[in-house]
């Protein structure tokens, strides 16, 4: 019989220790886009310096297994609904249900401070992203093009909340 170890999911402020940790997490989790989808992810932007300032300006949550950090999702409040972004899992972790925790923990928090919806956009390749969020309730609401593209490049979806 495999044991899985608990997943606790943790607040992360600027402050946060292993905000390198964190960092690497999101570029391994990105990388299977890496040639797949064009533009390439803004992920490749992100350093630990701008990871803070994110983390002070979103609510940004971690799952952690022991001390080994599982996975993460940050949430971007607007006036009407959160934006969620960033959902990242460890890609040896992957298919265990921390992504979907994750999702679970960010739709109690957007219901906690009274935001009826939640939104995300992901890009125009990842179908298996897009059929994952249409099966966690998710819906298309419209599709944009990034500066210089003449063709849609991110689907934006969106998901009402009880």
């Amino acid at each position: 019989m495999l044991t899985i170890p608990p997943v606790t999911l943790l607040r992360v402020y600027a402050d946060f220790g292993r905000m390198d940790a964190l960092l690497d997490l999101i570029m391994r989790s990105f990388a299977y886009m890496n040639g797949v989808i064009d533009p390439p992810s803004s992920a490749h932007r992100l350093t630990v310096e701008n990871l803070r300032e994110k983390c002070e300006a979103e609510i940004a949550i971690a799952a952690q297994e022991d001390d080994r950090l599982a996975g993460c999702v940050f949430l971007a409040e607007r006036a009407d609904h959160f934006y969620l972004g960033k959902l990242a899992v460890d890609p040896a972790l992957q298919g265990r249900g921390i992504g979907r925790l994750l999702m679970q923990e960010a739709e109690a928090m957007a219901v906690a401070a009274g935001k009826p919806v939640i939104e995300l956009q992901t890009r125009i390749e990842l179908t298996g992203n897009q059929a994952a969020f249409a099966r966690m309730g998710f819906v298309e609401t419209g599709r944009t093009a990034h500066a210089g593209f003449n063709r849609p490049t991110s689907i934006t979806l969106r998901k009402a909340l009880r």
